[in-house]
């Protein structure tokens, strides 16, 4: 089952400091719901693992994470695939853009566009629940990465 979402946030912190704590393992792994493990394996590669509940189906995803069409300090594209065992699989990617906040000096528009596709149990589910928890998980990571780009820390952001 195939899904897009498209979205903004505007982040209280200048685009250089945005770049860096989006390529950042530590700053990605507390922000991003459920994320038990998020290593780096070489640039532009890391290996992770989350826990994700959507309705009444729980399953810990394994996958990897590559960046490609690296632009620094105003983009890239993510994309990943993980899979959930019997729960299905998730695969997907998101192209996110860097620009300067209008009227708010210091501060940086994050746009992004994803598209991801889900398959097995999972997708059993219903588009309606699905596109609410990735709805819900996106608002998540996105507020607890503005907490860091506060500078109120990972640890703001892991609570």
């Amino acid at each position: 089952m195939a899904m897009t979402m498209t979205g903004s946030a505007t982040l209280p912190a200048d685009r250089a400091k945005v770049w860096a704590l989006l390529n950042d393992p530590a700053v990605l792994k507390a922000c991003i719901p459920g994320c038990q493990s998020l290593e780096k394996t070489s640039e532009a590669s890391f290996a992770a693992i989350a826990k994700v509940k959507v309705g009444p189906v729980s399953a810990t995803f394994k996958g990897a994470v590559q960046l490609s069409d690296l632009d620094p300090p105003n983009g890239y594209t993510i994309t990943g695939e993980g899979e959930g065992g019997i729960a299905g699989f998730a695969k997907g990617g998101a192209k996110v853009r860097l620009t300067d906040a209008e009227g708010a000096p210091g501060s940086t528009v994050l746009t992004y566009d994803v598209q991801a596709n889900v398959g097995g149990k999972i997708a059993q589910l219903g588009a309606r629940l699905i596109d609410g928890v990735a709805k819900k998980m996106a608002d998540q990571f996105f507020a607890n990465f503005a907490a860091v780009a506060t500078g109120q820390g990972a640890d703001a952001a892991a609570g």
